[in-house]
């Protein structure tokens, strides 16, 4: 099983400048949108205290002296009192409307951003090399792609624009609010240092298990991923039980990150709410109480009105500071995704073109192995000892020449498959040089190479969509007659015809409806319909098709090689007797080659095989 992915713990500052620049770089190509946000943001703080300031009107200038002399015509009480409510809805109109403005231009803003960033990923995942996927999960990866790619969303969308808004509010209730009477003003902002000092005591706490929760998250994601797609593995193993109690176990750290998270919130949530009430009864006290020098709202200092709208922008003045709070979670959120996907963008392509690649002009399709050195840890160097068992190719020789068709024979973890790897550039080698047409792969761009290339593999992946689809790789410039004679070629014509829907039939997810055989006669298909200068067949490709099967593969295949380069990786040395040269590899070096019969008249390593073989399958009869 996968190791936990720890990556969550990387994290540990609340803030980070650097970090921060380059999320707002997504913010560029979008600057009128933001500037758009930026202003509705500061027109809505300028009309969301004004409702109180109407209400204060209305009391002040119709109720209050109405109440008090009751002689006063109803008539300009009911007048009044309607301007105020018409004002009052207008106004609530307009809030509205550019709340909906605000929300769409903020909205329409973070979706581009998230599309722009993931497709960023994306893309740097496509062009990274086959190690990182080796040392990476693909878990971890999807977390990357989704859940942190959406915490920046969140951030931008929730977090920037709650700053945003939230600090024009803050200024917009600060300053009608000491214009109107700034001594209680002032008994409203006594709370602040409390509220600061809790705000910052929740904040360690949240921060913490936020960052727990996301490491969970992605341990979840990752075992989530590896039982569905070793479902065959699980079952047939019967280890359903087993799998559902290490995934439940899992869950429940999940459960309990998610869980400490929500204590601390719904603790913060109440202080935050008590000391804006705490806020509004000092200034009910001390108005009730006449203290601010003896002219309160009984000695007509300040009106009803005037309390009353004092109320509610205290009420609404700690809302906007709450939001404030909770912009921190959205900025520890985007802080700790933002570093691991900044961390995938800015992973090294160990397996990179170079500026000056070279061409492959009037390619024949020889391919040289020059004192090749090869280990897929990464760690290992040149200068690397030859005795260290990390090495997998130990100063490996090989020359094939054009049209040549060699077969590589050995144990498992003799260094076959990645003879082939190399040719195809998915590694570069640690010393020595792998060569086609006499230029060193690491010269060539990756794409003029392996579209000379064409591989077959044992464990063959077709993706969701139709077989049509799935042997062009959506190329449209590879026409349909082109894929018929192919699959004519490998005796897999007729089986599709008797599909529903013949070429057009759907493929499931990895091919579930196939069998075996059939995948395997279609990846042959999709080689040949790439018509590649080299032929690189993998594995023992036709050991999981029955013996007619396996007869008309070999028929086609020896078609198929005329003219062509090719390397044949076979367990079954019957398959490749009729190869023009077999190389006999062991613990990472070539100890034998020549022709079938050379080999067999030599005794050697190669014969022994060759007996053993022939011998296990008289036994088998």
């Amino acid at each position: 099983m996968t190791a936990p992915d720890q990556s969550g713990d990387a994290y540990q500052k609340g803030f980070d400048a650097q970090l921060t620049r380059r999320i707002f770089v997504y913010l560029k190509p979008y600057v009128p949108l933001v500037v758009a946000g930026v202003v509705l943001a500061l027109l809505i703080a300028v009309a969301q205290p004004m409702f109180a300031l109407i209400q204060r009107h209305a009391i002040d200038t119709y109720l209050v002296p109405f109440e008090r002399d009751r002689t006063l015509s109803t008539e300009n009480l009911y007048r009044g009192l309607m301007v105020a409510a018409l004002g009052y809805m207008a106004l609530k109109v307009v809030e509205f409307c550019l709340t909906y403005a605000f929300t769409l231009a903020i909205g329409y803003l973070g979706q581009n951003v998230l599309r722009d960033i993931r497709g960023d990923v994306f893309t740097k995942l496509q062009r990274l090399h086959l190690a990182f996927f080796d040392q990476n999960p693909v878990g971890r990866l999807i977390t990357r792609v989704t859940s942190d790619v959406d915490a920046i969303n969140q951030f931008i969308t929730g977090g920037l624009v709650s700053l945003i808004q939230s600090s024009f509010l803050i200024v917009a209730y600060v300053i009608i609010m000491l214009r109107v009477n700034w001594k209680l003003a002032l008994i409203s902002f006594t709370v602040l240092p409390v509220l600061y000092f809790a705000t910052n005591f929740f904040r360690a706490r949240l921060r913490d298990a936020f960052r727990m929760t996301r490491t969970q998250q992605a341990i979840v994601n990752t075992k989530l991923n590896e039982n569905i797609t070793g479902m065959l593995t699980v079952q047939l193993f019967g280890r359903e039980n087993r799998s559902a109690l290490d995934f439940d176990q899992s869950n429940r750290s999940l459960l309990t990150a998610n869980v400490n998270s929500v204590k601390w919130f719904s603790l913060f949530m109440p202080v935050v709410a008590v000391l804006g009430q705490v806020a509004v009864a000092l200034v009910l006290y001390f108005a009730s109480r006449n203290i601010l020098g003896g002219n309160g709202v009984a000695a007509g200092a300040f009106t009803i009105g005037t309390l009353y709208a004092f109320v509610q922008w205290t009420q609404q003045l700690f809302q906007p500071i709450q939001d404030l709070a909770d912009v921190f979670n959205n900025l520890q959120a985007a802080m700790a995704s933002s570093e691991r996907i900044f961390g995938v963008l800015d992973t090294k392509e160990e397996v990179s073109d170079k500026p000056d690649a070279k061409p492959l002009n009037n390619f024949e399709g020889s391919v040289s192995f020059e004192g090749v050195w090869f280990s897929y840890d990464q760690t290992v160097t040149a200068d690397t000892p030859a005795s260290d068992d990390r090495w997998i190719l130990r100063g490996i020789d090989l020359h094939i020449q054009p049209g040549e068709s060699v077969a590589l024979v050995g144990a498992t973890g003799a260094g076959k498959t990645s003879v082939t790897a190399l040719v195809s550039r998915f590694y570069d080698v640690q010393g020595g040089a792998v060569k086609v047409d006499g230029v060193d792969v690491r010269d060539l761009a990756q794409y003029d190479l392996r579209r000379h290339v064409g591989v077959v593999l044992q464990d063959v992946f077709l993706f969701a969509g139709t077989i049509e689809g799935n042997l062009t790789l959506n190329n449209p410039d590879i026409s349909h007659e082109r894929v018929v004679e192919a699959c004519q070629y490998v005796g897999v014509h007729d089986y599709i015809l008797s599909l529903p829907e013949g070429y057009q039939t759907e493929v499931r997810e990895r091919g579930a409806t196939l069998s075996t055989g059939q995948k395997q006669l279609l990846a042959f298909a999709r080689a040949l319909i790439q018509n590649p200068d080299i032929l690189l067949v993998l594995d023992e490709a036709t050991a999981n098709v029955d013996t007619e099967t396996e007869l008309r593969i070999q028929h086609a295949l020896q078609k198929v090689m005329l003219g062509r380069t090719s390397i044949i990786i076979a367990h079954r040395l019957s398959t490749i007797e009729g190869c023009d040269r077999i190389v006999v590899m062991r613990k990472g070096r070539i100890v034998e080659q020549g022709s079938h019969r050379e080999l067999l008249q030599k005794g050697g390593y190669y014969a022994r095989l060759h007996r053993l073989q022939y011998a296990q399958g008289d036994a088998a009869d």
